[in-house]
């Protein structure tokens, strides 16, 4: 017996020292296992821990990572559950080596704006289930334009630890020294790589220039931030006077320029996205911080269950930029199961932080009762599959909105780039007409976004339409340069569906929004697209705004059309002098053809008169305490 025990204790203390690992796997410290009761011998020997850095990955070297992360990523893939680690360092990506696949994505690129759509990805993990990667706080480096990560038909993937930025983003941006009517003297941020060239500024990038120009300017004091135009500078002479300091002579007198303000400018062609995540299930992010993005942001495309747990879309304080994301930050399109955004802040972006939604497809021709071909209609979005077979599907009137019908795919195939076929289990609703859309209500999910920040974006701050539960709580709203909240459903620009059929929105902060959108500046806009309104027809539901403090320089707060059970209530509304007042005075609710509205209780400050104005319904469909506006009311 003594001789078991002297030869366990052998085995246990001197075996490490030979090491018995195979490259690349790190096992658990030995006495963490040993302590841990039930742990048998081959899963104390059948490590799983795969670090980077054993396939070749140089941390702070500066060289392409790529093929070695590859490598490691492949040796994942044969592990049932692995830990991809990446000892705490800097990584860089280069497009060489790197991953290359053939991506349709939505809300990205239209066939003239993009012809081809081959992606760069920096990370790539495909077919992969159980995986854990681990950056203990490491930075990832990307060069040229790439996807930075991408999950394609990917289950239960942990990403967490991580920061992600680019050597040198493909936004630019110069800060104001001096300016007047004829001349500016700009700092150029030293991210921001440019040429004078036949005294023009010419920004340029590794392996790219920039010929098309979107521009956005921002006033980092007071946190705004407004469409502006690079137009003037493009013609301008350029001298540079010191390092990273630009002289511009030319003509600025229509533009309102002011000295602290940052322009930041881009190509608006979406070639790439910041991260995509395709046909997987069981996502969750935590601790990951996207510095900077190129393209539409993080892409969840018809995915399940996705959980962001403190993600944080903003500049290193380090770098002195201001813009994080190149469009979206956090982009659902055609989800299910539950979309969680929690403990998350979002700093300079070019469009809206988050935006959910489903696609509608527009009948083309009726081959049979039960055959139909379908189109995607927006030119940005096509290409992927939008139905499978056991989906729930709607039929839907586009310029009326109204669903009339569904039914359950039997089969669904993509016969073009742009066309689908359909076959559906039983014949279709007989007053479907060519120009009808269908949306898929399987891929619905619901929605919590709670304790989240969102802040220095020209656009809205959230875009939600699912007809699932949806919870909004706990969030700060700071300047959003449109709507904090947008709820709309269209089948006629965007063809985002759906109705909404459950949405609280409760104990947030709404400081100061829709600035850059007087005169319709609603902090919250319930606004389908029903271009043809039906009588008793509503399309959203059971939408409920409680408990939230509004701190508006405007008048307008909410505006509601074809809505029915709206609650306003107990909400606290504090007039500021942030602006001037935009438009004159107007009401701070508008209502349009909505039924069983509620505005009460709620806590009113700075404000003369509070009145509601309703248009196209009956003055009993509204239960308030403050006054009433009629402008072509129905009298019934």
């Amino acid at each position: 017996m003594k001789k078991i025990i002297i030869i366990a204790y052998i085995w246990l203390f001197i075996l490490p020292f030979f090491g018995y690992a195979e490259k690349g796997i790190h096992k658990q410290p030995m006495q963490q296992l040993w302590s841990m009761p039930g742990i048998q011998e081959d899963t104390l020997f059948s490590g799983n821990t795969i670090s980077v850095t054993d396939y070749g990955a140089k941390r702070g070297s500066f060289e392409n990572a790529e093929p070695a992360i590859k490598k490691a990523i492949e040796a994942c893939k044969k592990n049932n559950k692995a830990r991809l680690v990446f000892p705490k360092g800097r990584y860089d990506f280069w497009p060489e080596y790197a991953e290359r696949r053939n991506y349709f994505i939505s809300n990205t690129s239209s066939e003239m704006e993009c012809p081809s759509k081959i992606k760069t990805i920096g990370l790539l993990f495909e077919n992969i289930k159980n995986l854990t990667i681990e950056g203990n706080g490491s930075l990832f480096v990307f060069h040229g334009k790439m996807i930075t990560f991408a999950l394609d038909h990917c289950e239960n993937i942990h990403l967490q630890n991580i920061q992600m930025d680019f050597e040198r983003p493909t936004m630019s941006e110069m800060t104001f020294r001096e300016v007047s009517d004829t001349a500016i003297t700009a700092d150029i941020n030293p991210d921001s790589k440019y040429a004078i060239v036949n005294n023009r500024l010419r920004w340029y990038g590794e392996g790219w220039g920039m010929e098309n120009f979107h521009a956005i300017l921002v006033n980092p004091e007071k946190g705004t931030a407004f469409y502006s135009s690079w137009s003037p500078f493009h013609k301008a002479k350029a001298v540079t006077i010191a390092t990273n300091q630009v002289h511009f002579t030319g003509d600025f007198k229509k533009n309102s320029f002011h000295s602290g303000e940052v322009l930041s400018v881009r190509d608006p062609i979406r070639d790439q996205v910041g991260a995509f995540i395709n046909l997987s299930k069981n996502i969750n992010l935590k601790n990951v911080s996207m510095h900077y993005m190129h393209g539409l942001g993080i892409v969840n495309q018809f995915s399940e269950n996705l959980h962001y747990d403190s993600v944080f879309v903003m500049p290193r304080p380090e770098s002195g930029r201001v813009i994080a994301a190149f469009a979206d930050c956090i982009h659902f399109s055609g989800c299910k199961g539950q979309v969680t955004i929690e403990n998350s802040r979002f700093s300079g972006s070019h469009d809206d932080p988050i935006n959910v939604h489903g696609t509608h497809l527009q009948v083309t021709e009726i081959i049979s009762p039960t055959i139909l071909k379908i189109r995607f209609m927006h030119p940005q979005t096509y290409g992927f599959e939008a139905f499978f077979a056991d989906d729930s599907v709607a039929f839907v009137h586009s310029s009326k909105l109204q669903i009339y019908g569904s039914n359950i795919v039997a089969s669904a195939k993509l016969i073009s780039e742009n066309e689908m076929q359909i076959e559906f289990v039983k014949p279709v609703p007989r007053d479907i007409v060519v120009g009808d859309c269908l949306e898929n209500i399987t891929w619905t999910p619901s929605v919590v976004i709670r304790n989240c920040r969102f802040e220095r974006t020209n656009t809205r701050g959230l875009l939600i339409t699912t007809q699932r539960k949806v919870l909004i709580e706990n969030n700060e709203f700071i300047k959003t340069g449109m709507h904090a909240i947008l709820i709309a459903n269209d089948a006629s620009s965007w063809y985002e569906s759906g109705p909404v059929q459950d949405v609280t929105i409760r104990n947030n902060i709404f400081d100061n929004c829709g600035y850059n959108s007087a005169p319709d500046n609603f902090v919250i806009a319930i606004a389908p697209e029903n271009h043809e309104m039906v009588s008793g027809y509503i399309v959203h539901r059971n939408i409920r705004v409680e408990n939230n403090v509004f701190k508006v320089y405007d008048f307008p707060i909410l505006t509601a059309r074809s809505t029915e059970n709206l609650i306003f209530s107990n909400n606290k509304i504090i007039r500021t002098g942030f602006m001037k007042q935009q438009g004159g005075s107007r009401p701070q609710f508008n209502l349009n053809a909505c039924k069983k509205v509620e505005i009460k209780k709620n806590q009113i400050e700075g404000f003369d008169a509070v009145t509601v104005r309703l248009e196209n319904m009956i003055v009993k469909e509204l239960s308030t305490d403050i006054s009433v506006e009629r402008v072509h009311t129905t009298t019934k």
